[in-house]
């Protein structure tokens, strides 16, 4: 069984840094892509970011590139999204999720595993 938590979760000016943290725990992750999510009030949960927990390789939607960085620590078993020159528009609930197979999506049916989520909320 897969268990991740997330946290890190606040308010924050715009402008403003957040780093959300998801602890991750049970089966491996060895080869999946590991991704962050963020679903807005009214909206679908859309991709934000990603990474492949062997190797590195990261991906990110095109609204946070520049401004977020996904990275994570293999020790730790814990992945981290590095949040700066935060914009209103970044207010959501953010979700990380293990990918349902090795390949990357953005897809969210394509994510098994989710977290309970972490509110953001970026003031103007």
């Amino acid at each position: 069984q897969v268990q991740l938590v997330e946290s890190g979760g606040g308010l924050v000016q715009a402008g403003g840094s957040l780093r959300l943290s998801c602890a991750a725990s049970g089966r491996t992750f060895s080869g999946y892509v590991m991704g962050w999510f963020r679903q807005a009030p009214g909206k679908e949960r859309e991709f934000v970011a990603g990474i492949r927990w062997s190797g590195g390789t990261t991906y990110y939607t095109d609204s946070v590139k520049g401004r977020f960085t996904i990275s994570r620590d293999n020790a730790m078993n814990t992945v981290y999204l590095q949040m700066n020159s935060m914009k209103p528009e970044d207010t959501a609930v953010y979700y990380c999720a293990r990918s349902r197979h090795i390949y990357y999506s953005e897809v969210s049916s394509e994510y098994a595993y989710w977290g309970q989520g972490t509110q953001v909320t970026v003031s103007s």
